[in-house]
């Protein structure tokens, strides 16, 4: 497979970017909202050398995707990541989301069982927080901080807010690439409908009918939860999952603490029943590529 190349996914609003990097098993891996494809780049190396393609998108309007989409959301964004699973022909794939993006990839689960074999979702939002009045107010909070001309540096602010505990060496540097982006023409206003828009509560009504194994990972200092514990308890016991408490991790484990991501996504993958008729990464590779990661 190709290293790292940049394509796209013809959708019926737009394209989709995405990278892939690899070969074998397929994994695929979302951002979340306001985020961008090297928010993995702490991951997807590792992933690699322990035999799995790892294709890496971008969400709607975000990252290298078009500006062009219309409608946003869980259930949008879910659809895409199932026809990117069909586009490359190489299912059923390991889903990898992060917040929004895990959202999205436990409803595509839900959706298509038979094109998702695994999920791995870092700070996932399974239901949808605080009362309809919070919802109501939030979305009128949205409208005015994601507006020009105080938007870009306004998400900048609150990603590195939200991101507690240890920082990436690259935390800086991947900030201002997420500034950089959504300073292109279209994107804070696609990204402000898009948090406008956004209602978890269409995924918390699939959540029974999720069968993939699962792995939930959540940073213990995540100010995006207001008990961060209590939501990774309940997200476990709701879809059957095994669950990681990160004790030095806010929102964004993918890049504040892949030493501890890596292993667990790498076990997960390990514990998967093989596919059939494939010659797929083993068991004893995975477990080698943790240790060597």
């Amino acid at each position: 497979m190709t290293t790292n190349q940049l394509a796209f996914l013809a959708r019926p609003e737009g394209r989709i970017a995405y990278s892939d990097t690899g070969s074998g098993p397929l994994v695929v891996a979302v951002p979340g909202m306001g985020d961008l494809r090297s928010t993995y780049d702490d991951v997807v190396p590792a992933l690699v050398d322990a035999g799995y393609r790892v294709v890496v998108t971008d969400l709607r309007a975000h990252g290298d995707s078009d500006t062009t989409f219309r409608t946003h959301g869980d259930d949008v964004t879910g659809a895409d990541l199932l026809a990117l699973v069909q586009h490359l022909d190489a299912g059923p794939a390991v889903l990898l989301g992060s917040s929004m993006g895990a959202s999205a990839a436990a409803w595509a689960a839900a959706e298509r069982p038979d094109l998702v074999r695994g999920l791995a979702l870092l700070s996932p939002y399974l239901r949808q927080p605080g009362s309809p009045a919070v919802q109501r107010a939030m979305r009128v909070v949205y409208r005015v901080l994601l507006a020009q001309p105080w938007g870009v540096a306004f998400w900048g602010s609150y990603y590195s807010m939200i991101s507690k505990g240890r920082r990436s060496p690259r935390h800086a540097e991947h900030v201002a690439a997420v500034r950089d982006k959504l300073r292109e023409p279209g994107r804070l206003s696609s990204f402000r409908d898009l948090a406008v828009a956004l209602d978890h509560s269409v995924v918390e009504a699939r959540l029974p009918a999720v069968q993939a194994p699962a792995l939930v990972i959540v940073g213990a200092l995540d100010p995006d939860f207001a008990d961060p514990a209590a939501e990774l308890a309940w997200a476990t016991d709701t879809i059957g999952a095994r669950g990681v408490l990160v004790p030095e991790a806010g929102h964004y484990p993918q890049h504040q603490t892949p030493d501890v991501v890596v292993p667990a996504v790498l076990e997960l993958l390990a514990g998967l029943p093989a596919l059939p008729g494939a010659a797929g990464t083993s068991a004893a590779q995975a477990e080698d590529g943790g240790r060597r990661a």
